[in-house]
């Protein structure tokens, strides 16, 4: 995992994401996933594109099922975007760059 993308687990989940002040881009994934695999050059990109101003995060299903439970996480990969402790957009699936980064730049500031 690229070293500006903060791994999320069940352990830091309420202060990595819950508790970030900046809005917090959460990718959904796991390592056996296609579709999640083909996402991971966007997320790179967008937390390198974001860095200091999002929080861009994965969390591995397998490893935190407690959170994607909790979140109602059926099918990867699933992005949810958080603004002060709620989800304030969610999308399931491959989509492009700008997809997100327009969602993330409505949630900046």
């Amino acid at each position: 995992m690229a070293d500006n993308i903060l791994d999320v687990t069940n352990d830091n989940f309420d202060s990595e994401v819950l508790g970030n002040s900046d809005p917090v881009l959460l990718d959904f994934w796991a390592p056996w996933c296609g579709p999640c695999r083909m996402l991971t050059p966007v997320i790179e990109e967008l937390a390198t594109d974001y860095a200091g101003r999002a929080t861009v995060a994965k969390l591995n299903v397998d490893e935190a099922s407690d959170v994607a439970q909790k979140y109602n996480v059926g099918s990867i990969p699933t992005v949810l975007v958080f603004k002060g402790g709620e989800v304030v957009w969610s999308f399931t699936g491959v989509a492009e760059k700008a997809k997100f980064a327009e969602v993330l730049d409505q949630h900046l500031g």
